[in-house]
This record gives C-alpha cells, structure tokens and sequence, in this order.
C-alpha cells in the first residue's frame, strides 16, 4: 500500500503511515474520535456520505456543511469554503470522485483548498475511495500539493477499485504517530483486517490492472445510457457524472419531495433510487441511481420511471 500511495499520489509513504482497516468507514469513524472534540467544526460536502455528518455529531462537535453545487458540477466553491474556515475549525472533509454526485475536484479546486487552510492548524480528511473511478480528466490528490501530506488523512481501498465490496479491507495513510493511535482504536475494536482478504488485497494492487480500466470504461458506458435516459424524462434533468458510478438527477420540476418521490419509484415502478436528502439537506431535489448494474437492467428502470413520469406528471 505505502508503494502504491508513493506511485500514485506522488509522495513518499512508508508502512508506519498505513494503517489497514476493515473497509472505509473505520477510517472516517478513527479519524473524527482521534482528532475532534466537543465544541470543535468539521466542514464537510454536502449532499455527501452520511457517515460524515452522524459521526461529527456523534462526538459532539459541530457539523458545517459545504455545499456542492450542481451549477459547478457538484463541485464546492472555494471562495465559500474560505468563509466557513475559523479557528474552531479542526478538521475538513474532502471526497473525490464524490458520493452520491459523482462531482469530481479539479487540480484548481484542490490547489485552492490548499491554501485556503494555509498554515493553520487545520488536518484533513480525503476519502478517495473512488480515485480509480474517473470518466473525464485524472484524479488529484490534496495528499500531493507541496506541505499537505503532514496534515492530510488520506482514504482509499478495495471494495470500489476492484469490486471487493464484501472483503472489507480499506485503508488510511496519515502521518506516524497519528497512525500509532488510530491503529491502537483499530485493535482496541476490530482486533485486525482478516488476514486473507490482506493477501487478496496484494494481489489486486501487485497484479494486472487491465480489469480495473475495463471496468470503468463500462461504467462511462452505462453513465452515459443512464444520464441520456433520465434527460428524456419529464421532471428530470441530469448532468454527467465525472466519476464514480451514480447519477445524481434534479428532480425539482417534478414538484415532487426527493423522499417522496423515491417511496413512489420503489413501490409503483419497481425502481431502487435513494433520496438525495439521504446525503443531507441539501440533496433536497434530487435522487440518486446507481449503475452498477447492467444495460440491460438500466434501459428497464429507464422505461419504468418514464412510463411513472407520464402517468403521475
């Protein structure tokens, strides 16, 4: 891992800074025990991953939430993030590719993170869980800009890159001696990573890499049925994910709510999507699909949520 993070991230990583977890979320959950303290900020995306906020509220600090705005492709706006910056601030929280959008950071935007923290003593936590999942562009790490590697926790894994979802293995990169006392939470809870999804987990990293790129290539495939799909469907309006593998349409001009509006797919047209006020409250006004699954399946659920549209619209 501490190999691969060199290569890929453009920094020298060691194994005393990788710490092996049982999936992603032990990291986000490690980091905000480590690190946060009651009364302390955490900035986080929002619509984003939930465990970001309930674990911030789980600890007693205050959550701010930066929006990601679908005008920018569902990427934040740096200016405003500058804003929300004070000196309770203790611990930003970045994801690219992002969940549920798909919004992807640019080297801009990254660079602009950087030096809206500056040298305050601010860390962050970057859940790219996703890095290998990229339609458009390349992926960029704050990880790599000159100074951040001190103050970065770096999150990445398995379950997306290679499909090894039900493995659990995930990992964090972060300093020594921030690594010593998440590793010890770590013992302390899950006693270990299973051994034998570690020896896949070389695998997977030391072997051929063709499948991974098969496999995103098919998801731009699929991404592009789905997004062609849902901009032909009365209410809907939906942008091209740059990374990931959701689509994350506006369903404003339905005048459906999001909950709503998803209870109603699932139970009159047989179509699983998730209310964007799943991610938080500013995923009011939007749902999100995955297409991790096949043409297929996707054209079927296309036709279904349309033949709701005309009949409930």
């Amino acid at each position: 891992i501490a190999q691969y993070v060199s290569e890929t991230r453009r920094v020298k990583a060691t194994p005393e800074e990788v710490v092996v977890v049982p999936g992603g979320k032990p990291i986000i959950f490690f980091t905000i025990l480590a690190l946060v303290e009651d009364g302390d900020e955490v900035i986080y995306p929002n619509p984003g991953f939930p465990i970001y906020e309930s674990m911030i509220n789980y600890v007693g600090a205050k959550a701010v939430p930066i929006r990601l705005r679908e005008e920018m492709d569902f990427r934040l706006d740096v200016n405003e993030l500058d804003g929300l910056i004070n000196d309770r601030t203790k611990l930003i929280i970045m994801n690219s590719p992002q969940n549920p959008t798909g919004g992807v950071l640019t080297k801009d935007d990254i660079d602009g993170i950087a030096r809206a923290i500056g040298d305050r003593n601010i860390m962050v936590l970057s859940d790219e869980i996703y890095s290998r999942l990229i339609f458009e562009g390349e992926h960029h790490s704050i990880m790599s800009v000159d100074g951040m590697k001190e103050r970065c926790i770096l999150l990445d894994g398995f379950s997306k890159t290679y499909a090894m979802t039900g493995w659990r293995m995930g990992y964090g990169v972060m300093r020594a001696d921030l690594a010593t006392h998440v590793a010890r939470l770590m013992t302390n809870s899950n006693s270990c990573t299973a051994s034998f999804t570690q020896i896949a987990g070389i695998e997977a990293l030391c072997g051929p890499q063709a499948s991974v790129d098969a496999m995103c290539a098919e998801f731009k495939r699929r991404r592009d049925v789905m997004v062609a799909g849902l901009n032909k469907i009365k209410g809907f309006s939906c942008r091209l994910p740059k990374g990931a593998f959701y689509v994350f349409p506006n369903i404003k001009q339905t005048g459906w709510p999001s909950k709503k509006l998803a209870d109603a797919l699932l139970d009159d047209a047989d179509v699983a999507g998730l209310s964007g006020t799943a991610f938080g409250d500013f995923g009011e006004g939007y749902l999100r699909f995955s297409v991790a699954n096949s043409i297929e399946n996707i054209e079927k659920a296309l036709d279904r949520v349309g033949a709701w549209a005309k009949k409930n619209l």
